[in-house]
């Protein structure tokens, strides 16, 4: 899996559309193996990434839970805390 995607699923406040699409970016440039397309693959690129966001957002919205929501701050210190571990070594 991409590392750059990050959980988006019962978080408090809920997934932006920003997220899901930058998501849905990298999990394109992931499959495709290009950072940038050539402007003769730009839009089938361009309309993966819209696809995979659209779908995203569909399974987002669909998923439920019992489990209380995480919180966005608490979260992002544990993969800081983390990703300084692995460095620091």
């Amino acid at each position: 899996m991409c590392q750059n995607i990050r959980p988006l699923h019962n978080f408090e406040p809920a997934a932006t559309t920003d997220e899901v699409r930058a998501a849905a970016l990298q999990y394109v440039r992931k499959i495709s193996g290009m950072n940038k397309p050539s402007k003769v693959n730009e839009e089938a690129f361009n309309h993966a990434v819209d696809a995979v966001a659209h779908a995203s957002m569909h399974l987002l919205a669909d998923l439920e839970t019992a489990a209380p929501p995480k919180d966005r701050e608490v979260e992002a210190a544990k993969r800081r805390a983390r990703s300084a571990d692995r460095y620091a070594a």
